[in-house]
């Protein structure tokens, strides 16, 4: 949402692309204010589902808020529950065909021709955060910032814990239980 509505030129995108260019992080503030404008969406009119937001106890918060303007609240929180060295060879091994954005992985789904997209046969890329040497900093941030996120929605009995260990077909019919019948 927030590289669309930077895209799209919105006035909150024009905020955002501001505090990014100048090597900040966007605030709460802003990011709220881009989830506000996108859920006024006719895509939004029966429902919405939000990936990696919130992220911090003050990010949900402000959603609580902003739902409660308009009579509405979270109903469903899934924790895809992840071992962290399972996380690492998942996301180490991502590899993406960038022009097509088609994705692969070297042990899981690997492309016919090691290094080669299956359909143009161009080079495979790996993003430069798809390393370990980053990516441990940002688990272990994201532990810390998520487990007040999750007691929050614990205390209203809406968070479904799913074993995202499993085949991701099990995975799957586990998140569509979790959200019920409006899925």
């Amino acid at each position: 949402m927030l590289r669309a509505a930077v895209t799209a030129g919105t006035d909150m995108g024009k905020k955002a692309k501001a505090v990014m260019e100048s090597g900040g992080l966007v605030s709460d503030d802003i990011v709220v204010g881009i989830i506000r404008d996108n859920i006024k969406s006719p895509a939004c009119a029966k429902g919405f589902i939000l990936d990696g937001f919130p992220r911090t106890l003050k990010q949900a918060e402000k959603l609580d808020e902003l739902l409660a303007e308009k009579g509405e609240k979270i109903h469903t929180v899934v924790d895809l529950q992840c071992d962290d060295e399972k996380l690492v060879e998942r996301i180490t091994g991502r590899r993406i065909h960038k022009a097509s954005g088609r994705s692969y992985h070297i042990k899981f789904a690997p492309p016919k021709v090691e290094g080669k997209d299956d359909i143009t046969g161009e080079p495979l890329m790996q993003r430069n955060d798809d390393n370990e040497a980053t990516l441990r900093p940002r688990l272990k941030a994201f532990h810390e910032q998520t487990k007040p996120v999750l007691a929050h929605y614990k205390t209203q009995g809406i968070v479904t814990n799913v074993n995202a260990m499993q085949d991701m077909k099990q995975v799957y019919a586990d998140i569509c239980k979790a959200y019920g019948p409006q899925v």
